[in-house]
């Protein structure tokens, strides 16, 4: 199987997105991010540009240890020579020079002939390789210039010493056929090709910059120049995690892959998308919300008999907890009653039924459908969940200075029981208090408040979603008093809990609302 570098262009080309800037810190924060996702290489900026920039790259080269550390730099004498100074920390340096060869570009930007960029070309790899072994060129606009030119301008700069030659389709101009086609002449016209990485660095103007870097594999290319989430100049780069993904899932096809470790994409993806202040789209491939995301019920009923049936891709392979389950009106009743059991509730048939009619109807006036939905439909009228424990009494003890404590009385078969307990806050003293009546081992894994009236008595609602052996649940409260509305919550998950686990080992016994 080939190997391909993959190039992160994150901290430079990515950058470059407007509004994108990033602070030394958070650069170097991000570079570290890089190195444990196991990129190859980290083009860490454009050290001429500022002294920010400067400092970014130079800090990056110092910190981040076993990935090679790039800086870009025109063919220019004073770029190449701050490039050399910036990367100089690193262990494994790399300048990397760009100089455009397609004829607009020398026409209108740079004003010179064929000859003189080929012999600037040459002179600027030259001049790199007296500060470092390891020079990239790129010919910027390659994918628009003329290809003999080109692939002179190529067997010229290995010629002078460059160990990687990088084709860019600078504005995404290009087809994935055509561009494929473009590499595959290099491979087979440039008669010293064989002494050089061949690496492509593809735009997304046309959207199209995944799949030309795809096709230029498929034709020889052997590194990959991507950024996290796409990120960069106009429409932005080929998206590495779409890349890495791609290549692992078709093994079949392409026979490649990379060093990356899958499951830090998720997490390096919202971590850019944090310091950045770049939103992720939510259908973005691979890291988007709804990347593994199913409301049809067709879909859900075939994720939920066989994951493969919808998903190529293990959505924790990448970082993510687990695929989701949307319930929206186009759910079926086979995700509907899964997400019940979760939620603690095992129906019969025509409990399910009435439930999942009221679910449709909801479902009509709301885009999603949450959990606390799903608790009034089921609670309200479905199944009636007897009061094992009843909150009799609390009082608290509690501040900053010292250690809170709760004493909580609860009733079962008209006799109250009382604990008291300290804890980590005066939420946390109740509940284990609670536990050490009902004598259950919970864990809790989930908390929240919010008001549902307004004003300094508004009432609070608290859920909570507890966990015990294998069985979880939720439970509401709600009172003005929030540390009382969260032992009443407390305590309705403990009874869902008891109700549950009663129905499962004797269903007759349970009393149910119908």
């Amino acid at each position: 199987m080939k190997r391909i570098i993959i190039f992160d262009t994150t901290l430079r080309d990515g950058e470059q997105s407007p509004g994108a800037s990033l602070d030394v810190n958070s650069k170097v924060e991000i570079a570290m991010q890089l190195a444990r996702l196991g990129v190859d290489v980290i083009e860490a900026g454009f050290p001429i540009a500022s002294k920010g920039d400067f400092n970014a790259v130079h800090k990056v080269a110092g910190s981040v240890k076993g990935v090679s550390i790039c800086g870009l730099a025109r063919a220019i004498k004073s770029d190449i020579e701050v490039c050399a100074r910036a990367v100089a920390p690193a262990k494994r340096p790399r300048i990397h020079i760009f100089l455009a060869t397609s004829k607009i570009h020398m026409q209108y930007k740079l004003k010179k002939a064929e000859s003189e960029i080929l012999k600037l070309a040459v002179w600027a790899v030259e001049y790199g390789r007296k500060f470092c072994d390891d020079v990239e060129f790129s010919p910027e606009d390659a994918s628009r210039s003329d290809r003999d030119f080109l692939c002179k301008v190529v067997e010229s700069v290995i010629k002078a010493g460059a160990k990687t030659v990088n084709i860019p389709d600078t504005v995404g101009y290009s087809m994935p056929v055509e561009f494929g086609s473009l590499i595959n002449t290099i491979k087979t016209k440039v008669s010293n090709i064989d002494k050089a990485i061949i690496s492509v660095h593809c735009h997304n103007d046309l959207g199209l910059g995944v799949s030309n870097s795809l096709s230029a594999i498929q034709n020889g290319a052997e590194q990959i120049e991507c950024t996290i989430n796409g990120i960069g100049e106009r429409a932005g780069n080929a998206s590495l995690e779409e890349i890495v993904m791609a290549l692992d899932t078709r093994k079949d096809l392409f026979d490649a892959g990379t060093s990356i470790n899958k499951k830090e994409l998720y997490k390096t993806s919202r971590l850019v998308s944090k310091l950045t202040g770049i939103v992720v789209q939510p259908n973005k491939a691979i890291v988007g919300q709804n990347a593994f995301a199913h409301e049809s019920g067709i879909h859900q009923d075939g994720i939920l008999k066989k994951r493969s049936t919808y998903e190529i891709i293990r959505p924790q392979d990448v970082g993510f907890g687990g695929t989701k389950l949307v319930l929206g009106k186009h759910s079926g009743r086979h995700a509907f009653n899964e997400r019940l059991r979760k939620l603690g509730f095992e129906l019969n048939e025509a409990e399910l039924l009435k439930a999942f009619e009221r679910f449709k109807a909801l479902a009509d006036k709301k885009k999603e459908i949450f959990n606390e939905d799903l608790l009034s439909i089921v609670e309200d009228g479905i199944v009636s969940i007897p009061e094992t424990y009843r909150l009799e009494d609390l009082s608290i003890v509690s501040g900053n200075k010292i250690t809170p404590k709760a004493t909580i009385g609860l009733t079962k078969s008209a006799k109250v029981f009382k604990k008291t307990s300290s804890g980590d806050g005066p939420v946390d003293a109740c509940y284990k208090a609670i536990d050490a009546i009902t004598g259950l081992k919970c864990k809790l894994l989930d908390y929240s408040l919010k008001s549902i009236t307004g004003g300094k008595d508004a009432l609070g609602e608290v859920t909570v979603r507890i966990k015990s052996n294998k069985d979880e649940v939720y439970g509401r409260g709600t009172s003005t008093d929030i540390i009382e509305a969260s032992a009443k919550a407390y305590v309705n998950a403990v009874n869902k809990l008891i109700f549950s686990r009663l129905r499962k080992a004797n269903p007759e016994s349970a009393k149910l609302k119908l």
